[in-house]
């Protein structure tokens, strides 16, 4: 596939600790339609992944490693035990990994459980020219897949939340990348701003930021989640109900009732998403 020239580069990271799950085949294989951006899955499981495409890398570090690497930048003891946590650490991947997204003017950060449609018909030159910040989701900051200005300012604006020391010092998970579990609330159209949460999260940070114009944030919702069905994935599109383009499927809630009773390790290049499973043929 031959990668047509785009004025803004972008890179993605996904950490990843443990055995491979079933939907990594259907992440990468999505990668592999948008050629203009390299996909880094940092991971300590060094088993060889087939069918790897050129923009997609991985890169070997170990748990210990990340610690080590997190304290020595943050200057505190950074001590993650669960896998799970590393989602707390999302906004700061930026900071954390230099040496990865240098030469870059986008980094993101995503999660394995996505299929990604055509990311530049949504994130084109003209949108990425105007914003700092780029969030899937109208509401909150979504951990899924977020875009960040490649710049000192926005590799550290996760410090501007009064709690992150508390939330990347302790074992406890915050959902700190998006909203301190206040999903309820924001769906239901809740300010952020106006809730009672335990920690100020992301979303907090960014939603300030923006009111005040300190920086140019993009919210809209252009992803599909959990158990819509009604999907189509051909030549890296997804479409919804034959009519609807989405950037993205996150399959949140439907990996947690479907599992492949066999690992696709070769991925047809149009299937299905129905609300309960996915499938290769009508």
């Amino acid at each position: 596939m031959i990668k047509c020239f785009q004025k803004y580069r972008i890179v993605v990271l996904t950490c990843w600790s443990g055995p491979y799950p079933w939907y990594l085949p259907y992440f990468i294989h999505s990668c592999s339609f948008n050629p203009t951006i390299d996909f880094y899955i940092i991971t300590d499981n060094r088993n060889k992944v087939a069918d790897l495409p050129s923009n997609v890398k991985l890169i070997y570090k170990t748990l210990e490693d990340f610690n080590t690497n997190a304290s020595q930048r943050l200057g505190f003891t950074v001590c993650v035990n669960d896998p799970y946590k590393l989602n707390d650490y999302k906004p700061a991947y930026g900071y954390l990994f230099p040496e990865i997204i240098k030469g870059y003017d986008f980094w993101g950060h995503s999660d394995l459980d996505v299929v990604y449609g055509d990311i530049r018909a949504f994130l084109d030159d003209e949108l990425l020219s105007k914003y700092d910040f780029i969030s899937v989701r109208h509401d909150y900051t979504a951990g899924c897949f977020c875009l960040y200005r490649n710049n000192k300012k926005m590799n550290t604006f996760f410090m501007k939340s009064k709690d992150y020391k508390q939330v990347m010092e302790e074992q406890k998970h915050y959902c700190f990348d998006e909203c301190n579990f206040a999903w309820s609330e924001l769906r239901e159209g809740k300010s952020i701003l106006d809730l009672d949460t335990e920690i100020e999260s992301f979303t907090h940070v960014i939603k300030a930021a923006e009111l005040k114009k300190e920086i140019n944030a993009h919210f809209d919702f252009i992803l599909m989640e959990g158990h819509a069905g009604r999907l189509i994935f051909e030549d890296g599109k997804i479409i919804y109900k034959n009519q609807f383009e989405v950037i993205l499927y996150h399959m949140v809630w439907l990996k947690e009732i479907y599992s492949p009773a066999k690992v696709f390790k070769k991925i047809p290049d149009k299937y299905y998403i129905s609300p309960t499973r996915i499938y290769h043929h009508r």
